[in-house]
């Protein structure tokens, strides 16, 4: 057996193995695991350099769980960096303190300091994903999650032979909080970055590669499962396989109507599972991976690759090289979108809100506020509704839980200040936008239905926008071009099954309709998932109110919650 076939099959055993731990009822219940945030040195691309890891791996362990276990991680910063990691697309009912975005439901995890991430998984299965929540440390801290159905019910497709993670991501040949740190100071975006990853590796395109390209080895007439995530920091993705077509099962953790296609566009915070089918000549094929903006702007545009290879096949024989999407192909992303769709089966329903209690329309701008200090004398900033989010010193969590005074309010408004022609030529005139002393936040009532328009405007340029709502899912029920006509628009909404996600990307120049019952008390933050706009404070939070009974109010906070 060669060297290849010999690691494939240890992979085969310990994927057998894990499947076996978790389906046995008696370990079934608490799943623990230690993480250790450590720096370590990392080499890609002919450089070298010492990023922050988890337990020194890079991208970080594999979170495995079963829908309905309890899930202890205990996390012990030896960084010189304060840390706190989120688990995105956990819906963490009642349980903000274990959500993770730093100085909203906790204060971070300071050096030499511990503390024990404890939530339980309920009514979710599928691929998640976690990461840092503080400055740009995701750039290396993440790893994917892994949540198994609940014992004895299947996959509401075909079973695949063995599955696959592909975690998608972004390399800096320099220290990534530098560049933040130097492009804050200069009030301008920071460098890009300097090659895609997948699974932590640029793959052969790029110089010094050889060993840095991941392979998964597959059998004639085999089906596979691939667990893909975009974990990059600022770039929309497109994946494909050369000569495989993927069939699309699952977004963000939800089961969806399957279809085929030759690609997929998937946003920086959101998961999807295909099924690819090894039904091609044996061979070695590419796998890739390529930025999606059709804006004017700049991004780094190199493909990142990794190889399917066939069982049997020479390491010497070349790839086939993968077709995607050219980088500006926007009707492509929007065919793309239209075709997601939830399963809305008995077993998976898809329970859309059909009447609303609270609508709110944000508008997401770019703006230029003075800073004397940068380059131009001005700084780039990021709203909605006008207002720039200014980050608190305390956690927002703890704030609203213990009715501290004077680290938010309450007032952010349910619209723009000023209506006006959204998506129109590009409007330069009066670019400041608003900055508070404190955070203002959004109100929402218990168990009441929200409907939020999300528009893109044309301050400075328009651009697509992926937002993320922690502690929920969301039904995207609907999305356009241009300005919300919310005349038109509504009648067109899709109320039977439209898709349901933790993330949703705002098309460049237009509108997306979400929908969800208010139902889990707490802080919850929204923020697009660039994060270089987070930074610049395209950001907010909903407080959703106590219930009328214990079991509907958040829970009492955990004695190890980091202190300020």
């Amino acid at each position: 057996m060669g060297r290849g076939n010999s690691f494939q099959w240890i992979i085969r055993l310990v994927f057998v193995c894990v499947i076996g731990y978790f389906a046995s009822p008696a370990n079934a219940a608490v799943k623990k695991y230690q993480f250790d945030i450590q720096v370590k040195n990392v080499s890609r691309l002919c450089h070298a350099k010492p990023i922050v890891t988890v337990n020194g791996m890079f991208p970080g362990p594999t979170i495995y769980a079963r829908e309905g276990d309890r899930v202890l991680i205990n996390v012990t910063n030896h960084a010189q960096y304060n840390m706190s990691i989120h688990w995105h697309g956990l819906k963490q009912y009642r349980n903000g303190w274990a959500d993770g975005p730093a100085y909203v439901t906790q204060c971070p995890i300071q050096t030499g300091n511990t503390y024990t991430y404890d939530f339980n998984v309920t009514g979710q299965r599928g691929t998640l994903w976690w990461h840092a929540h503080i400055f740009w440390l995701r750039a290396t801290v993440y790893g994917a999650i892994v949540i198994m159905p609940k014992q004895g019910t299947p996959y509401p497709f075909p079973q695949p032979e063995f599955e696959f993670n592909l975690v998608l991501g972004e390399w800096w040949n320099e220290d990534v909080e530098e560049v933040e740190k130097q492009g804050n100071k200069l009030g301008l975006p920071p460098k890009m970055s300097d090659a895609h990853t997948i699974n932590g590796k640029p793959g052969p395109l790029f110089p010094c590669s050889e060993k840095h390209t991941y392979a998964i080895e597959v059998e004639q007439g085999k089906t596979y499962l691939l667990r893909i995530i975009n974990a990059a920091l600022n770039d929309e993705l497109f994946f494909a396989i050369a000569g495989h077509n993927l069939t699309v099962v699952e977004i963000d953790a939800v089961y969806t109507k399957p279809f085929s296609t030759e690609a997929i566009l998937i946003a920086p915070g959101q998961t999807t599972n295909v099924l690819v089918r090894a039904n091609q000549a044996p061979g070695r094929y590419f796998m890739a991976a390529r930025p999606f903006m059709d804006a004017p702007i700049s991004v780094d545009n190199k493909t990142a690759t990794a190889i399917l290879q066939y069982k049997g096949i020479q390491n010497s024989i070349m790839p086939s090289l993968a077709t995607l999407p050219s980088l500006n192909d926007s009707s492509f992303a929007l065919t793309y979108n239209s075709k997601l769709k939830s399963l809305n089966s008995p077993n998976f329903p898809a329970n859309v809100p059909l009447k609303v209690d609270r609508r709110l329309f944000y508008t997401i701008g770019l703006g230029v506020n003075p800073c004397p200090t940068c380059q131009n004398g001005t700084r780039f900033t990021a709203s909605l509704n006008n207002i720039t989010f200014v980050m608190p010193k305390t956690g927002l969590l703890q704030a609203h839980y213990y009715n501290l005074k004077g680290v938010f309010t309450t007032d952010f408004p349910d619209r723009p200040p000023k209506p006006f022609n959204y998506t129109g030529a590009p409007l330069t005139a009066n670019l400041r936008t608003t900055q508070s002393n404190q955070p203002r936040l959004s109100k929402i009532a218990f168990n009441s239905t929200v409907e939020l328009v999300l528009q893109d405007t044309n301050l400075l340029s328009v651009e697509s926008h992926p937002f993320h709502l922690h502690g929920y899912n969301f039904f995207v029920v609907g999305t356009g071009v241009g300005n919300f006509d919310p005349k038109k628009d509504p009648a067109k909404f899709n109320l039977v099954d439209p898709p349901e996600r933790n993330t949703v990307g705002v098309p460049t120049g237009g509108w997306t309709a979400i929908r969800f019952r208010a139902d889990n008390p707490g802080v919850w933050f929204m923020h697009c998932h660039l994060e270089l706009h987070t930074g610049w404070g395209l950001k907010t939070a909903f407080v959703v109110e106590n219930g009328p009974t214990p079991d509907h109010s958040i829970l009492p906070p955990p004695k190890d919650l980091p202190r300020c």
